[in-house]
């Protein structure tokens, strides 16, 4: 069940960096995200009702839920929306794929786990080459003006991902399910987003376009109902460390959409870190006996 939950995970989470950049232009983007949660939302509440699953949270949940609601369906978003104006798509997703390393951090400060070696030597693989494979694109932008603003944002929102993790992982260990917490969450946060763009005056409309409109269904329905549900579920069963690393492989499904949609093209560096990724991967999550088996079939 972990397999397939991470399978889904990687594919679906993978494939919204695409439609994320489709969303942008005309529409300001906390509505973009606002449309996104509340139809995330009603969907998540329909299914609940059908499945006739628990809805009702109990009172000591509800200060968790406004902070993942904050964190994770509000913050995020708007930080790495706005730090793609400054910041080359790749290195957004470079930093965002550091999130194993601070769920590591942040579990062993504010819940007291210990750190897992093999976990973080992994995630240290994996971000080594997820650099190798971006790195021919960032190359004559690192002096640009707007370039440590943007880093800047895209670290606090892959701080605000951390967060929801653990937010998530201690309302599971209250006994409540995803796909309750992420309903109740996802109405916070878009409902924080709404009310702050109508303060801002941002006109509360969607592009009437086959491209935004199918965009902003993919976000909101697989994107979000789906690949959120899927992964905090991870977070709950392998905890937020491991649950985390699959977003060291989310560019690797990105690079290989875009090369079909985008003409990216595959240099010899870019292979050696997609081999360095998968090394990484197997490393944090093969059984600490198949590990042993592996390194004593190569003595």
């Amino acid at each position: 069940m972990n397999a397939f939950l991470y399978a889904i995970t990687v594919l679906i989470w993978g494939s919204t960096w695409i439609a994320i950049k489709w969303q942008l232009g005309t529409v300001p983007a906390p509505v973009s995200i606002a449309w996104r949660f509340w139809i995330a939302a009603v969907v998540l509440l329909i299914i609940l009702v059908a499945t006739r699953k628990p809805m009702r949270p109990p009172r000591e949940a509800w200060r968790y839920l406004v902070a993942q609601g904050i964190a994770l369906f509000c913050c995020n978003f708007l930080c790495f929306y706005y730090a793609s104006q400054w910041v080359p798509s790749g290195l957004v997703a470079v930093v965002f794929s550091t999130a194993p390393l601070w769920n590591s951090i942040n579990g062993r400060l504010f819940l007291g786990r210990a750190l897992q070696p093999q976990v973080l030597l992994g995630a240290a693989l994996g971000l080594t080459g997820i650099v190798l494979l971006f790195l021919p694109q960032m190359q004559g932008h690192w002096t640009e003006a707007g370039m440590l603003r943007g880093l800047g944002l895209a670290v606090l929102g892959t701080l605000c991902f951390s967060t929801g993790n653990l937010l998530s992982s201690r309302m599971q260990a209250l006994g409540l399910t995803p796909w309750m917490t992420n309903t109740w969450a996802m109405f916070i946060g878009a409902s924080v987003l709404t009310l702050a763009a109508l303060a801002l005056g941002m006109p509360f409309a969607i592009e009437p376009t086959p491209r935004y409109i199918g965009a902003l269904l993919y976000l909101a329905v697989p994107g979000s109902v789906i690949g959120f549900t899927a992964y905090l579920m991870l977070v709950g069963r392998m905890g937020p460390e491991k649950a985390a690393y699959c977003t060291v492989l989310f560019p690797v499904v990105a690079l290989s959409i875009s090369t079909v949609f985008e003409d990216y093209h595959w240099s010899p560096m870019a292979f050696i870190g997609l081999a360095l990724v998968l090394a990484g991967n197997l490393l944090a999550f093969l059984p600490i006996g198949a590990r042993l088996r592996l390194a004593a079939a190569r003595q």
